[in-house]
């Protein structure tokens, strides 16, 4: 018997019990769908969370630190020494040497080497805000022109980002807008606000020895060009400190920062002294180079640190999660190879007579056991596709409602179910092979009969 012969036969065989087919191909795509389902909704998580972190550029960021911030002054770390805050040389006995300031000679330096794309301050300044009747101290967080279309600010709710490192501009979150406007907070958007500040300077001439410091206050306009979802974070927005929700661009932050007073030391500071910042950002070019990067900046004697680590970490998690999410979806899956197993063993009770009819005229066990087998895998075949198309249709209706939802809650609406080709290949092999499993009980069974009690069967 051909191979042409064995299919044909098999097809005319599920032919002839079009309901029972139907009904045991439904329950095979019932499983199916929800097994892609459960699946697609891990790949679909885990879509919407490592791709938001890759494309705000979490993972190709260092944060850089000055040894001393980890409270061992004049110490001068390197490698995991840093990490821990320890000293060179350590014990009683080590020598201690003064640790590197981080000022713009340290940003020069570090954005020489090889595979840093940018380096620059996060500057975080206290001022006072203004618009209309609505006044708040808040700190302002300094952004670079980099930054456009990363992190937070990959998409605007309202208005657009800078257009220039020095614009006098400025950008609110959604809630601190809806705190000014709450009814609408678009209204917002070009209105100019004040942002208020205390600023040192000396008295008379510097090279008299009498002279004294003074404090000033300095108004600054600014027009709100943008309202954006989130606060801008540490890990959204690849800086280091705490939220903020009002932003500026970093050339109008380093102006603010050079004389404000947010503190004794910074009253007392000379003019003539180089200005140091807490922390600077350091971008690479990709984020394979991030461990290599890290390494040569802890040799320069800073303080390094990156989160790329946490995303082998978040992968395994997703791993586990999918194998939770498919062990799930098999239940239905393998309750559906109970109705094949019951479909082939009826089809054997009903064609008993029909397979001592073939083995007399001269088919061979092998022959009819490929019948049932491929009569099995047409099931799971058609029942994979039919579960696919399935899985598609549910996973797009809930992705719609939990939107429409989240939208309705002020979020961002994403892409839940995720169906990639490689998922739906192997959901549509995975549901012949076990088909086929399912079959090859029946299949034997038949080949097993004996041709003489066959024919004689009624």
């Amino acid at each position: 018997m051909t191979l042409g012969d064995t299919i044909s036969l098999s097809l005319r065989n599920l032919r002839q019990s079009k309901l029972r087919t139907a009904l045991t191909t439904l329950g095979v795509s019932i499983g199916v769908a929800s097994l892609a389902g459960m699946v697609s909704l891990g790949v679909g998580l885990q879509e919407q969370i490592l791709g938001r972190f890759l494309q705000s550029g979490v993972f190709d960021a260092i944060t850089v630190t000055s040894p001393s911030l980890l409270g061992v002054p004049g110490a001068f770390l390197s490698g995991r020494e840093a990490a821990r805050g320890g000293l060179r040389g350590g014990g009683r006995g080590g020598s201690r040497q003064p640790g590197p300031t981080l000022n713009e000679d340290a940003v020069k330096q570090i954005s020489a080497i090889d595979n840093v794309r940018e380096a620059y301050p996060n500057l975080r300044v206290p001022v006072q805000m203004t618009l209309g009747d609505f006044s708040r101290a808040i700190t302002a967080a300094g952004v670079p022109m980099s930054s456009r279309g990363e992190g937070t600010f990959q998409s605007l709710s309202y208005g657009q980002f800078f257009a220039n490192d020095s614009d006098s501009a400025c950008i609110l979150s959604l809630d601190l807008a809806k705190q000014i406007a709450e009814h609408d907070p678009g209204s917002i958007t070009d209105k100019s606000l004040t942002l208020s500040y205390a600023a040192s300077h000396k008295d008379g001439d510097e090279s008299d020895p009498g002279n004294v410091f003074q404090v000033r206050r300095v108004d600054v306009q600014c027009r709100v060009v943008g309202i954006v979802e989130r606060d801008t974070s540490p890990l959204l927005a690849g800086g280091g400190g705490f939220a903020s929700g009002l932003t500026i661009p970093l050339g109008l932050a380093k102006t603010i920062d050079a004389e404000v007073v947010a503190n004794a030391q910074s009253f007392l500071r000379e003019p003539s002294q180089p200005k140091s910042y807490g922390s600077i950002t350091v971008k690479v070019k990709q984020a394979q180079f991030t461990q290599d990067v890290e390494a040569r900046i802890r040799a320069l004697g800073y303080t390094a640190f990156s989160v790329i680590d946490a995303l082998r970490g978040a992968k395994n998690a997703f791993i586990v999660l999918d194998i939770v999410l498919s062990l799930i979806g098999s239940i239905a899956l393998a309750v559906s190879l109970l109705g094949i197993v019951n479909t082939m063993v009826m089809s054997i009770l009903e064609r008993t007579h029909e397979i001592g009819i073939m083995k007399a005229i001269g088919a061979s066990d092998n022959d009819i056991r490929r019948i049932f087998l491929v009569e099995a895998s047409g099931i799971g075949l058609m029942g994979g596709l039919l579960g696919i198309a399935l899985g598609w249709g549910v996973g797009r209706v809930i992705n719609f409602g939990a939107n429409v939802y989240i939208r309705s809650q002020g979020g961002t609406g994403g892409t839940l179910f995720s169906l990639p080709l490689w998922l739906v290949a192997s959901a549509i092999a995975f549901s012949i092979v076990v088909s086929l499993i399912a079959g090859s009980y029946p299949a034997s069974r038949a080949a097993r009969l004996d041709p003489i009690q066959a024919l004689r069967h009624d």
